[in-house]
């Protein structure tokens, strides 16, 4: 089983390139943020909780959201990997992310690191707002969002360095290009995992 996180600010291209190594690699993809959209649209008890916290720019409790991504993982028992987008967002996360795949029996292959300079992750936000909608996406809640990501979530690019399961990728660049190159650190991964 091939578990890999694509970690990166607000914005970096989680989304777009999680579906892509979906089509080539055929992991299975969550991401919190799908989920808890979905839970706004329904008006569920959770929505309502995640659309509070979104409105503020805020990330929701650990707790909840660890809930929320074991029930993911369990729901998918059949999946050959999973790729994790949006989780972990603190160190917390982090560890929790190891415990639930140890106790089934399975690890953390890599941390994909997408690496975007902010004001291409603004611009980006802001005409992704602009294309489909998304609520968060509009200049207040941006600047919000990344910071929450610099205070809360960046501490993890060391705490994966020190397990030395960090891969760093330039994403400022056009689709195909970072795509490739999350394909070099796949094809690695496949590779070591086959000796």
């Amino acid at each position: 089983m091939l578990n890999v996180v694509l970690f990166g600010a607000p914005g970096s291209g989680k989304g777009t390139h999680s579906k892509l190594i979906v089509e080539k690699y055929g992991l299975k993809h969550i991401s919190i943020g799908e989920i808890l959209r979905e839970e706004i649209a329904k008006q569920s008890n959770i929505g309502h909780i995640a659309s509070q916290y979104a409105d503020e720019g805020k990330l929701l409790p650990d707790d909840l959201v660890i809930n929320i991504l074991t029930e993911a993982i369990d729901a998918s028992d059949d999946a050959k990997g999973f790729v994790f987008d949006g989780f972990p967002r603190t160190i917390y996360q982090g560890e929790a992310l190891e415990k639930i795949l140890r106790e089934r029996n399975t690890n953390l292959a890599a941390v994909l690191n997408l690496d975007v300079e902010e004001t291409e992750l603004v611009a980006r936000m802001l005409a992704r707002g602009k294309a489909i909608g998304r609520a968060d996406d509009n200049p207040e809640t941006i600047k919000k969002r990344l910071k929450t990501y610099y205070d809360q979530t960046d501490p993890l690019k060391t705490y994966y360095r020190k397990k030395g399961k960090l891969f760093t990728i330039k994403g400022d660049s056009d689709i195909d290009d970072v795509f490739e190159r999350i394909s070099e650190v796949f094809d690695r991964l496949t590779f070591q995992g086959k000796k």
